[in-house]
């Protein structure tokens, strides 16, 4: 008895060890990955840059022209965002899916009812 439960013990640690190491491994893999794939920008690339220039403040004129300019981009795109999600839109769903039309069929199949109605032409009984 005792040595089932240590052996059931044993394969429990196990098992955890494993989990437990392999979620270490990952992310020691994902840091080392991020570290030399990241772009690194040295300090002689930023002094290669140039000085900061300070762009001056436009007149009150053409930042209402600005303004205009979004504007009317924005409505473009808001209108070709319209059209696209309207050209790709879902199918219409059924009254009822697949999965309960198979459901009713099966009870009424289980309670004996007719599936569908048979026609009888006339003269035939």
């Amino acid at each position: 008895m005792t040595s089932n439960l240590l052996l059931s013990l044993q394969i429990t640690a196990l098992g955890m060890g494993l989990v437990f190491g392999a979620i270490i491994l990952l992310s020691v893999m994902m840091s080392l990955l991020t570290r030399f794939t990241a772009d690194k920008e040295t300090a002689s690339d930023s002094a290669e840059a140039g000085p900061v220039t300070i762009t001056p403040i436009p007149s009150s004129s053409v930042i209402g022209e600005h303004r205009a300019h979004a504007a009317a981009v924005a409505v473009v795109m808001a209108l070709a965002e319209l059209k696209q999600s309207q050209a790709f839109s879902e199918p219409q769903t059924a009254l009822v899916s697949a999965w309960q039309l198979g459901m009713r069929t099966r009870q009424l199949y289980q309670k004996g009812l007719p599936l569908a109605r048979k026609t009888q032409k006339a003269g035939q009984e």
